[in-house]
C-alpha cells in the first residue's frame, strides 16, 4: 500500500525557518503529483503547495515567496521549504499524492510563535 510519512516540523520563531520532508513509499514516487496541505484550528483544511509529477509547481497566495516546494524522485521525498514564517502558518501540514486517487500523510505539527 501507499505510505507517506511527514517529518521536519516543530516549533519556530516567526520570521524563522523549517523544511518539511514527506518520504511515500508503496507505489513508483514519479507518477505522482505531490502536495502539501495544512489545517488550523477551527479552519478547512487548504491547499499549501503542489508540484506536478513534471515538477511545475504552484502555491496558496498566503505563501507564495516564502515557500518553496521540491521534489526528489530518486528518493521519493517531497519538501516544503518555509522560510520568514509567520503565526498564521501554524497548522499540520499534510502530505499528499495523487494520480487517479490521492494518499495522504497522518500530518505533522508545525507551530510559529515567540
Amino acid at each position: 500500500q501507499v505510505q507517506l510519512v511527514e517529518s521536519g516540523g516543530g516549533l519556530v520563531q516567526p520570521g524563522g525557518s523549517l523544511r518539511l520532508s514527506c518520504v511515500v513509499s508503496g507505489s513508483i514516487f514519479s507518477i505522482y503529483a505531490m502536495a502539501w496541505y495544512r489545517q488550523a484550528p477551527g479552519k478547512q483544511r487548504e491547499l499549501v503547495a503542489g508540484i506536478t509529477s513534471g515538477g511545475s509547481a504552484n502555491y496558496a497566495d498566503s505563501v507564495k515567496g516564502r515557500f518553496t516546494i521540491s521534489r526528489d524522485n530518486a528518493k521519493n521525498t517531497v519538501y516544503l521549504q518555509m522560510n520568514s514564517l509567520k503565526s498564521e502558518d501554524t497548522a499540520v501540514y499534510y502530505c499528499n499524492a495523487r494520480r487517479i486517487v490521492a494518499f495522504w500523510g497522518q500530518g505533522i505539527q508545525v507551530t510559529v510563535s515567540s
